[in-house]
Parts: structure tokens; sequence; C-alpha cells
């Protein structure tokens, strides 16, 4: 009896059952494949009718609710053979239910970890564009900087280092490439502390594109952790949260770099210590993140990623509502880029405003997104609201277009920014949680790579669109929101002919009706 409480088993005989592990859930009769004693042979056997004899003369049995059945062959517990049977990184929702609060707990982490990431790259840009302007340069270099060179050095990491970003995700745990990404930042600010203690601004801008490098490599593992740290339920409401603290970091984080600029103007080293005590927060805070398997361990890699690309966009283009969710992401951040700079020529031209009110309207812009994208994680429910998508670009649509009527006031325009932001994040919700959920676990990693790639191929097309504008005679910030209130009401015809469902789900979510989930 020793040996078989050891093992965990079942003793039974003909009037009771003595259960000495704890019972599982109900679940039906299945017929299982057992050796026999006396020869190599497998065969069928109902447990019900053929017993296995344990050494001490008793039937070896499972329990399942009021039914039983034995054990497999070899002794292995649940857990374990569940776990083998699971393919590699799929999220175990039986897991997260059974330990809901480390992984609240592995999620908030992550929150923490890339509010710190967003809030470093954006004040660093920052600090480099302020560096660039107080440099003494000419106005067209000053221009030539400003414009074009500092946002490609912002945006081409992302699009160079995604899909090694999704390989990283893939072939290890993305806790581990997070953690490494962060110890990869302390480096890059140690470089950027040295930079501004010389007085380089090419070194500073250099950093400034390793830095955005790392970023792009913890970028994939970063949206790949939310569907293993949360269940499918609250994926729509991590997306909101995700967003809502990304976009805060990224005003905090352009407001901070003004402040280090003005602050330790003549002694930036002090900004690049800054810097490097923010990154030591962010490596403690990726400390907390759950532990999750890796993907795909036998992954290679390719050195050919432009091949890798294709290959993966002719995999997303299988699936007709993840592509539908890649082609709307993609849109959305060309469009946010053109909009964020339009939007500081519109104050200054249009609003004759300084640059503090400037920055008001961008602030107000974000934290409208990041309102918005908080409520559509709640107003999703239990599920991915696809109805969201058209009804959120709908709204942009009349928002942009308004901003197009002479004469509004200051306060006017705010709020304006403010619902258009609102919309904006109503409709990149469920696009995100989409990208997350539809790619198959093994592959995910690179998935979101690919997409991640593409998303910042349109913002990295903004400001050679823009510094082209510039040279050949920039139109009328207010005609350039009419412009995008045009492409928004195209973007809407086109998902709506690639994904005809979403005019249903749209007008569903609208009317507020009963909707199953996706």
């Amino acid at each position: 009896m020793r040996h078989a409480l050891d093992r965990g088993e079942f003793l039974a005989d003909s009037s009771q059952l003595t259960v000495f592990r704890r019972r599982e859930p109900r679940e039906e009769f299945t017929q299982s494949s057992q050796r026999t004693e006396t020869g190599g042979t497998e065969k069928k056997s109902d447990p019900r009718t053929h017993p296995q004899k344990t050494r001490m003369g008793h039937p070896r049995t499972r329990a399942y609710g009021r039914r039983a059945t034995r054990l497999p062959e070899g002794n292995r517990g649940d857990r374990l053979q569940s776990f083998m049977e699971r393919l590699p990184g799929q999220p175990d929702e039986r897991a997260l239910a059974a330990d809901p609060r480390g992984k609240l707990l592995g999620f908030w982490a992550l929150i923490a970890t890339q509010f710190q990431g967003a809030f470093s790259d954006n004040a660093l840009k920052s600090l480099v564009s302020f560096l660039v302007l107080e440099s003494g340069v000419s106005r067209e270099q000053r221009d030539f900087l400003f414009v074009l060179v500092v946002p490609l050095l912002f945006a081409v990491p992302f699009v160079v280092f995604s899909i090694p970003g999704g390989y990283f995700a893939d072939r290890f745990s993305k806790r581990s490439v997070t953690v490494w990404t962060k110890r990869l930042e302390l480096l890059t600010m140690a470089f950027a502390t040295y930079a501004f203690w010389v007085n380089r601004l090419d070194l500073a801008g250099a950093a400034l594109f390793l830095v955005c490098t790392q970023e792009a490599i913890f970028g994939p593992s970063k949206y790949g952790l939310l569907p293993e740290l949360l269940p499918t339920s609250k994926l729509s409401w991590g997306n909101g949260v995700i967003e809502l603290w990304t976009l805060l970091a990224a005003i905090a984080g352009t407001l901070a770099g003004g402040f280090l600029a003005h602050h330790f103007q003549g002694r930036q080293q002090w900004s690049g210590i800054f810097f490097l005590g923010m990154g030591i927060v962010g490596l403690l805070a990726s400390l907390g993140i759950t532990r999750v398997p890796a993907a795909d361990p036998a992954r290679r890699f390719h050195w050919n990623w432009v091949r890798e690309l294709g290959e993966e966009i002719r995999r997303m283009r299988q699936d007709s509502v993840l592509w539908v969710a890649v082609i709307a992401n993609t849109f959305f951040w060309f469009l946010g880029a053109i909009l964020l700079l339009n939007i500081v020529l519109y104050a200054t031209d249009t609003l004759r405003v300084d640059e503090v009110h400037s920055s008001y309207l961008l602030a107000t812009l974000s934290l409208g997104i990041g309102a918005g994208s908080f409520v559509a994680g709640y107003a999703s429910g239990r599920k991915i609201e696809m109805g969201m998508i058209l009804p959120g670009l709908t709204g942009i649509v009349f928002a942009t277009g308004s901003l197009f009527v002479q004469g509004l006031s200051y306060e006017t325009v705010l709020l304006i920014l403010f619902a258009l932001g609102t919309c904006a994040g109503f409709f990149v919700v469920p696009v995100n949680a989409l990208i997350q959920k539809r790619p198959k676990p093994e592959v995910k990693g690179r998935v979101i790579g690919a997409a991640n790639l593409l998303s910042f191929g349109g913002i990295a097309l903004q400001p050679l669109a823009q510094y082209a504008m510039l040279k050949l005679g920039h139109p009328d910030p207010a005609h350039v929101f009419l412009i995008c209130a045009t492409a928004c009401v195209g973007m809407a015809f086109v998902l709506a002919w690639m994904l005809p469902e979403l005019w249903p789900r749209a007008l569903d979510w609208t009317r507020l009706r009963h909707r199953a989930s996706l």
C-alpha cells in the first residue's frame, strides 16, 4: 500500500473507492491502450471490465467523478502528461485559471518594463532632437537632421530588427529575451552617457539607433507575452492597459527630454546617468515577469530576412482575419506619424501658439488614445470585439475632417484631438489583440515581428514624405487633415472588402446586440 501511495494511485475494492490524490474534473470514459501482463503487444481494453491488478490484488484506477478508469502505464502524473501533450508555447488556460494571481503579477511586471522602455526611448529621442535644434547649424542642415535623420534613426531599427526579434521570441523564452534586452539597454545607455560627456551629437544619434534596436528586438516578445500571461477573456483588456501605459510613457518621455535638455544644458552626462538609472529599474521590473517556455526551441535563424518577411506575409495572408488586422495596424501607425507632425505645424501656422501649447495638443491626443484603449479593453468584455474596428475608424474620419474647418478655437481643437485619440484607441485595441491571438503558438513571435516591421515601415515612410513636401512646398496643415480623413474613408472600404464580416459585426456592436465571441 505504501508503494501505491507513493505513486499517487488509487486503491479500490468492490464496496468503496479510496482516493489518495485530488479528484480530476468529471470526464467521460475513454478506452486506453494497455500492455498485457503476459505479452509485449498492446490491445484495447475497457477499464470497467478488465481492471489491471496491482501487487496487492487491487485494481489500479483513476477517479472521474463517480466513475473510475485506471492510470496509463508508466505512472506518469496528469500534470506532466498534459504538459507533454500541449503544443510548445501554447498558453494553458487551466494553468492561467489555477494561478491567476501569479500570472497577473507577471503581466503588471511586463507593463512596468514596457513603460520604462517607452519612456526612455522617447526621452532620448526628444533630447537628441533638442540638441540638434540647439547645435547652431544652418537652417537647411537643421531641417535635414530634425525632420529626416532623427526620425529615421528612431524608425529604421524597427524595420531592420523586427524579424530577428520575432526569431528570438520563438526560439527562446520571451521572458528571457525581455531580460536580455534590458541588459543590452544598460550598455547602450552607458554609450549614450559617454556621447553626452564628450559632447558628440553623432555618437548620441548612434546611441539612439542602438536603443531603438534593443526595443525592436523586445517588441515581438512583449506582445507575444500577453496571450501567455492572460487568458483569452482578458486579452483585449490587457491590450488596452498596455496601450494606455505606453502612451503615457511616450508623453512623459517627450516632456522629460525637453526638461533634460534645458536643465542639464552644457552637462548632459547627467542625462546619461539618469537614463542608466531608468535602465536598472526596467531590468529589475523584467525579472518579475512570469517564466514561460520557448515556443519553438528548434527554430533556425535565416539571414535572408527579406525572404523570411515574404514567407511571413504569405503565412499571414492565409488567415484573412489576421491579414486584415496587419493591414489595419500598418495604416494606423502611418496615419499616426503624419498626424503627430501635422499637429505641430497646425499649432504653429494656424492656431499661432507657442511650443508649450503645441505640446499640450500632442499630449491631449496621446491621452485620448490611452483612454480609448483602456475603455475599449473593458468594453470588449471577455472576447476580442472586431465590431469596434469600423466604428473606431469612422470616428477618426469625423474628427480629422472637423479639423479642416476654419476658425476653430484652441479649446475646441483640444476636445477634437481627445475625441480623435479615443476613437483611435477603439480602432487599435481589437487589431492588436487579433495579431496576438490568431497566429499559431509556434509561429507567433515571427508573425508579430513581421507585423511590427510593416507598421514601422509605414512610420519610416512618414519622414521621407514630410521632407519631400517640405522641399516641394508643404500644403496647408488643415488640408492635410482633410487628406487624412479621405484616406481613412478609403481604408474603411478596403478593410470591409477584404473581410466582409466587419460590416455586420460593426452593426451588431453599435446596436448592443448579443454577439458570439471570435
